[in-house]
């Protein structure tokens, strides 16, 4: 058998296939992420995923994608932790990127981008990623993402500049101060998902002037700096997302991206099925030969 995954920093999708490309089983657990966790750590959370547990010793084949998984140093903490779990398995580990790059590929070369928890982009050209501009991260990058928003709602909270209506349904909502916010983001481990965990409450109040202005500013700033760094993005190549933040906020980001002109494509909030389905019909990772 043989499972794909896509892992964000907050989630991770776990896809499990038999020989005859029959889903067995998909489960969501949390979000592995090589620059925040340890081998011990993913071995842990696995072992305490009890249904995927059950499965693991029938696993011939691991394909594993995920957020900070951008370099073979990094790939082999997630793949250390992986080996533990799948003793019997071949286990591949490489960058979220390239798998939002396969699940938004339809036949042309085009640029894939990720705005989920935290947002990153590349060009695809039908065989290999090209990457123009480093993914920054939360504290100095993640242009448009949960907790690009989220950072920004809990600065203006805490500036009072938050409208009124919002204030009040911000303290209502969370019921949190200074003291909470700084020892969450400082002291405490995963500040990025905590911060991106406020980018819920934009979700809930979408339509507030001052939520559409937020949002849209982030998702000007990341076509800006992580989509028009393509030369392609100018010459028309199609620009797909994936993403729960872009899909929440799609007229939005269909405005910036006409607006920057660039060309818009498509989104998909979670890029697991499509990811699936490239794997069994592009990559043909159960025949006996893959990985």
């Amino acid at each position: 058998m043989v499972f794909i995954v896509e892992s964000g920093s907050t989630k991770a999708d776990w896809i499990l296939l038999d020989a005859s490309a029959t889903e067995v089983g998909r489960w969501s657990v949390k979000g592995l992420n090589p620059y925040f966790h340890d081998a011990d750590e993913v071995e842990r959370t696995l072992r305490a995923a009890s249904e995927i547990m059950a499965h693991a010793p029938s696993v011939e084949k691991v394909f594993f994608y995920g957020a900070g998984c951008s370099s073979a140093a990094l790939n082999a903490i997630i793949a250390n932790g992986l080996e533990r779990v799948f003793t019997g398995a071949n286990v591949l580990v490489d960058h979220d990127l390239l798998a939002a790059a396969y699940a938004t590929h339809f036949g042309e070369p085009h640029i894939a981008c990720i705005l989920g928890t935290g947002s990153n982009s590349c060009y695809f050209d039908g065989t290999a990623v090209h990457e123009e501009v480093p993914a920054l991260a939360y504290i100095l990058g993640d242009e448009g993402s949960a907790s690009y928003i989220g950072k920004r709602l809990v600065r203006d909270f805490l500036y009072k500049r938050l409208p009124a209506d919002l204030h009040a349904a911000f303290v209502g909502a969370y019921g949190v101060g200074k003291a909470e916010i700084f020892q969450a983001v400082y002291n405490e481990p995963n500040a990025n998902v905590y911060l991106a965990n406020y980018a819920r409450f934009a979700g809930d109040h979408a339509e507030h002037p001052y939520i559409q202005e937020i949002v849209f500013e982030g998702f000007k700033a990341f076509i800006e700096f992580h989509v028009l760094c393509f030369a392609e993005a100018r010459q028309g190549a199609q620009v797909n997302f994936v993403g729960s933040v872009a899909k929440a906020f799609e007229p939005l980001l269909q405005k910036a991206c006409a607006e920057a002109g660039v060309r818009y494509g498509r989104t998909q909030a979670k890029p697991v099925n499509r990811l699936v389905e490239y794997h069994i019909d592009v990559l043909r990772v159960l025949e006996p030969q893959a990985l």
